[in-house]
């Protein structure tokens, strides 16, 4: 089971309305709407994206790293590295 399973329905919620927002994306730019308008619409999408992306890396940390921690072993700090590499890819987009 994943961390991120008690929260699915919440998650899939979210992703739905953020596929709505880029779905309005693509209408502005074929409607050929003010430049200012759309890049403010994508940066709306970007943080949707980054809520999305920060809620999963905390479900991950509190369920699954957590989880291998208390088992300890080599699987603790793979777990570990793991979420630090998530964090390091969340902090360059």
């Amino acid at each position: 089971m994943h961390g991120y399973s008690g929260d699915k329905q919440a998650y899939l919620t979210r992703l739905r309305r953020i596929e709505g927002q880029i779905r309005g994306l693509q209408r502005m730019v074929e409607e050929d709407s003010y430049c200012i308008d759309v890049l403010t619409q994508v940066s709306a999408a970007t943080r949707a994206l980054q809520a999305v992306a920060l809620g999963l890396l905390e479900d991950h940390i509190g369920h699954c790293v957590a989880d291998a921690i208390s088992s300890g072993g080599p699987e603790a700090s793979e777990k570990v590295k793991e979420a630090s590499a998530a964090i390091a890819r969340l902090v360059k987009s």
